[in-house]
């Protein structure tokens, strides 16, 4: 058949703690092109810990954002937090095909798996020859507890949607690096990057080296912290101080009373995260470029504290810095919530991949 349809590319959709992200992108050649995108609030408590509490109303937020998106496609990358997942890389003969590895794998799971087999979802993915060792490959396996990815498959399809593909949070940087590497010292080649993802209430390090994800960590922090002070010292709900956080309005001795102290504590918790890395004996020497993502990235001059902190060039990323949109895409919105777009950018790309 020499007229075949491209099938449509799936849509990167990120489930946090406080909202849904969905955006679906377009490829031609090496270009990326933004065709739908969605954002849409979870009411509070339906996810906790990263898990989701309450399915059915992160299915009717999922449902919402992508009516609003306009996106046509209803098949979804979704992805899983790092902290629900056992990562660990292993060798294997490089004469066995995928079948035999994946039998041998399942076989000997139980001796890396502190859960029993019934109860997870595994998977593995073959990194290339083993360091000195042409006989063997590495392989990077990774199992979730079946409860994690079931609820997260079942909140997309009550939206009337289906994942296609579960991803963890952590890869989708390493993925998602490549739409702004060009804008990095050498491009990323030979240099250590640190991507700091803050979300509401859990904040992620990932380091890349080579363009390759080599160190990650999750710990409780967030920009729900800045919303709960605002509540406190003003009288507001949580959304009203969530809404006064993002539009304004508030008092004069915001700035210097509750705003400047939280971003200290931020450049303090980056600073804290980078000697997590270090600590851990940081393979690759010291981080040459940080990237703050994530809504707390967007307060105002936060770049410049960090940088000042810890004395690494510091930027706020951009994963669309260099896509083209479509007429349909709101340029300002797409600007401003840029940096909170990390992970769903990089379930998308390789969903545009898919194709």
């Amino acid at each position: 058949m020499f007229l075949s349809r491209k099938k449509p590319p799936l849509v990167g959709l990120d489930i946090s703690s406080t909202s849904v992200k969905m955006i679906e992108l377009s490829k031609t050649g090496s270009s990326y092109r933004i065709e739908g995108i969605g954002v849409e609030p979870i009411p509070a408590n339906a996810i906790i810990d990263k898990n989701i509490a309450l399915v059915e109303s992160v299915g009717e937020s999922v449902k919402r954002a992508h009516s609003k998106s306009k996106i046509k496609s209803k098949n979804v990358a979704i992805a899983v937090a790092g902290s629900s997942v056992i990562t660990k890389k292993i060798t294997m003969p490089s004469n066995l095909s995928e079948d035999e590895m994946e039998g041998q794998i399942q076989l000997e799971a139980d001796q890396y798996i502190p859960y029993p087999l019934e109860e997870v979802n595994l998977d593995f993915q073959i990194l290339g020859e083993t360091e000195n060792n042409p006989e063997t490959v590495d392989v990077l396996l990774a199992a979730c507890r079946s409860e994690n990815v079931d609820d997260r498959v079942a909140a997309v399809e009550l939206a009337g949607l289906t994942a296609k593909i579960v991803d963890i949070e952590a890869y989708t940087m390493e993925t998602v690096f490549s739409a702004f590497s060009s804008h990095m010292p050498d491009e990323g080649m030979e240099k250590t990057i640190a991507i700091i993802d803050m979300g509401a209430t859990m904040t992620s390090l990932s380091v890349i080296y080579n363009h390759q994800l080599i160190y990650t960590r999750e710990q409780n922090f967030g920009g729900k912290q800045l919303t709960e002070e605002i509540m406190r010292r003003y009288g507001l709900s949580y959304d009203e101080a969530g809404l006064a956080k993002r539009q304004g309005g508030l008092p004069d001795n915001y700035e210097p009373e509750v705003l400047e102290p939280f971003k200290e504590t931020t450049a303090q918790q980056v600073s804290r995260f980078l000697q997590f890395f270090y600590s851990a004996g940081g393979a690759h020497g010291d981080i040459d470029h940080l990237v703050l993502g994530g809504g707390t990235a967007c307060l105002p001059n936060l770049a410049e504290l960090v940088e000042s902190h810890i004395g690494v060039p510091t930027t706020i990323a951009n994963p669309f810095i260099d896509m083209s949109s479509s007429s349909r895409v709101n340029k300002t919105n797409l600007e401003s919530d840029a940096p909170s777009f990390l992970i769903a950018a990089g379930l998308a790309i390789r969903g545009a991949e898919h194709v």
